[in-house]
């Protein structure tokens, strides 16, 4: 086992070594370490003899015939010495000079199958020692045992070879402490190295191979989105990859019913016209329809109104062809007026229907030129009847005041749809579209340039057939007339008779149709044939809704008390 660091001792000592040999022979001497060596001359830790030549190291044993053999042999100089024979733990007693044969070296009594005993006990964790955790820690340097050479002496000779026949040195025991030499080079004189370097590095190429395929990954997503995207914005708006061939019907018969829209259309179209007015610095666009196979047209007198004697009206018809027409008559009271074109034939005139029988909820459709677009179509219901209405009125002296007891309707009117028919379900004129309500509230029968916002009005075709009629015949309307002069100022309910005529004569006339009835000044009509009215304004439009010579009644009031009267209708001219 390890010895304990050995003292310095004089030259002339040979410093105590103890030896580990193999157990004595019959021949052998042992001496127990430390003790002096016989007369022989031979020395193990005792003085050297008085010539001072002393052996540095031990020389090799003699074994006994159980364990290995070593013979120490003297130079013949006399001079010993050796390195430790190979496999010896510890070095042998030198021989003194002079010795005429080699003597046995006294061995010590060991156990050969002893292990030196550590410093400090054994540690079952394998703890590098003095208790520094891990292998980086370095152990405490460690003081080497050694002999103290003698004067002249060297020290650490190379070991002889073994002789020949000699066993090889024994492997050291298995223990818990055969990988610890505390006599060995401390770890800190060799370079340090980083911990598992190549683990390190094969963490590195791993994480850099995880990246790059998480990151391939990524784009072989992003890939796949983009084009997913587009095949599905295809899908979606194709419905397909290839040549996009869309569902469609076939080819259909053109003929529609007769009672739908498109079938009145159809029906009504070839007989309706654009009639362009030029004439006195001014111009406009209306609608009229074919009255007959003659030539002669219906439309609105604001339509005409712009030729005056020496204008010029050109008449387009829904084929494309054109005609110039020229003025039959004009009514500004009624706002009727008849055009004829020559040099035309073919034409085919439209039914006319009976307005009496319209009723509110009816449907009815459209036709004319809005803003100069031709064979405009529009459709809707009749929204009311018996609508008073009054349009012109830019004189300024009632002359071109037109009083219509109309017909309301939805169906879109705008300018340029004046004079154009309104026909019920089965194709019938009903109606002349003359005036809508302007978004501003005014009524006018061009209605002004804001468009139609549902409230359309036209003159019954009852009133305008007669009076179509008296103009193709005499170029004249007349007038249903009662013979009283009406205060237009009156604000009250009704309409009361004025004070004094219009010309300073009686507000009645003397033997017309009022005066024989019994009316005076100052009388307040309320109802006509037990509908009451509200103004002088309704007055003259229930009146002209008839012809001259139909009876009417009348309900007045007077001084407080009412009265009912009865006449009849009386003609004029004039308005």
């Amino acid at each position: 086992m390890p010895a304990p660091a050995a003292e310095p001792t004089p030259a002339s000592e040979t410093a105590p070594v103890p030896a580990q040999s193999a157990p004595p022979g019959p021949q052998d001497t042992v001496h127990a370490p430390g003790t002096e060596a016989p007369a022989s001359g031979l020395t193990g830790g005792a003085p050297a003899p008085a010539s001072g030549l002393t052996g540095s190291a031990p020389a090799p044993a003699s074994a006994s015939a159980s364990g290995t053999d070593a013979t120490a042999v003297a130079s013949a100089s006399g001079l010993t010495g050796g390195a430790p024979a190979p496999g010896a733990d510890t070095p042998a007693p030198t021989i003194a000079p002079g010795a005429g044969a080699p003597a046995q070296a006294p061995a010590p009594a060991a156990d050969t199958h002893a292990h030196p005993q550590p410093l400090h006990d054994p540690d079952p964790y394998s703890t590098p020692p003095y208790g520094e955790p891990g292998p980086w820690a370095p152990a405490p340097p460690v003081q080497h045992p050694a002999a103290t050479p003698a004067h002249g002496v060297a020290v650490g000779a190379p070991p002889a070879a073994p002789e020949a026949g000699l066993a090889a040195p024994a492997a050291p025991a298995a223990g818990p402490w055969a990988r610890y030499d505390p006599w060995a080079v401390p770890a800190a004189v060799a370079p340090l190295q980083q911990a598992d370097p190549v683990e390190e590095d094969v963490k590195r190429r791993r994480g850099r191979r995880r990246r790059a395929l998480i990151g391939g990954a990524l784009v072989i997503a992003l890939v796949s989105g983009v084009a997913g995207g587009v095949v599905g914005v295809q899908l979606e708006r194709n419905g397909g990859i290839g040549a996009v061939e869309l569902p469609q019907a076939g080819v259909e018969a053109p003929d529609r019913d007769p009672g739908s829209v498109a079938g009145i259309a159809a029906q009504a179209l070839p007989s309706v016209v654009t009639l362009h007015v030029s004439g006195s610095g001014t111009a406009g666009t209306g609608t009229g329809f074919v009255l007959d196979d003659r030539g002669h047209i219906l439309t609105n007198d604001h339509v005409v109104e712009p030729a005056g004697k020496n204008g010029e009206i050109t008449v387009t018809f829904h084929s494309g062809d054109t005609a110039e027409a020229t003025v039959v008559g004009r009514d500004s009271g009624y706002d009727l007026a008849v055009v004829r074109v020559k040099g035309v034939r073919g034409l085919t005139p439209l039914p006319l229907g009976n307005s009496d029988n319209v009723q509110v909820g009816d449907p009815v459709v459209a036709i004319g030129a809005p803003f100069d677009l031709a064979g405009t179509v529009t459709s809707g219901i009749i929204s009311a009847r018996e609508r008073p209405i009054t349009a012109g009125g830019e004189k300024g002296d009632g002359s071109d005041v037109s009083y219509v007891d109309a017909l309301q309707t939805d169906a879109p009117i705008n300018p340029g749809n004046s004079g154009g028919p309104l026909l019920d379900g089965k194709g019938r004129v009903v109606g002349i579209n003359s005036a809508i309500r302007s978004a501003d509230g005014g009524l006018d029968p061009e209605g002004g340039q804001s468009g139609s916002i549902g409230l359309g009005f036209a003159i019954p075709i009852n009133q305008g057939k007669r009076v179509a009629e008296e103009l193709i015949g005499t170029g004249k309307a007349t007038h249903p007339v009662i013979g009283i002069t009406l205060d237009m100022e009156y604000d009250g309910d009704g309409a009361r008779v004025a004070a004094e005529g219009s010309d300073g004569g009686p507000p009645v006339t003397t033997g017309g149709p009022g005066a024989k009835a019994g009316i005076r000044a100052g009388d307040v009509i309320t109802k006509v044939d037990g509908r009451p009215v509200h103004s002088g304004e309704e007055l003259i439009v229930k009146t002209r809704a008839h012809r001259p010579g139909d009876r009417l009644e009348l309900t007045l009031e007077r001084n407080g008390v009412e009265r009912t009267v009865s006449l009849v209708l009386g003609s004029s001219d004039g308005d």
